[in-house]
């Protein structure tokens, strides 16, 4: 990605969160990418705001999946290593 997609989407996943939580920023690691988010910030916004089709996605936090139905739930702290994963079919 180039830095004003990231920019963005950094953007875009803080815009999000604010509503949750009007704490200062925390950093994540979102696959291998610093990403400033707001404190409060939980994975499914996190997985919502990146990806085209969140539905064929699986998350992990600090190397755990994450069930989708806990992603509402899992609050992203400072430090924090996301990494989300597309679903891809072939031979």
């Amino acid at each position: 990605m180039n830095a004003s997609v990231n920019d963005s989407a950094d953007a875009a996943v803080a815009a999000a969160a604010a509503s949750t939580v009007a704490d200062g920023p925390v950093r994540v690691l979102v696959n291998g990418e610093a990403r400033d988010v707001a404190a409060g910030t939980t994975l499914d916004v996190v997985v919502t705001t990146l990806s085209a089709a969140p539905s064929g996605v699986a998350a992990a936090v600090n190397e755990a999946v994450v069930p989708r139905g806990e992603w509402a739930a899992t609050r992203l702290g400072d430090g924090d290593r996301v990494e989300i994963l597309t679903a891809v079919q072939g031979g």
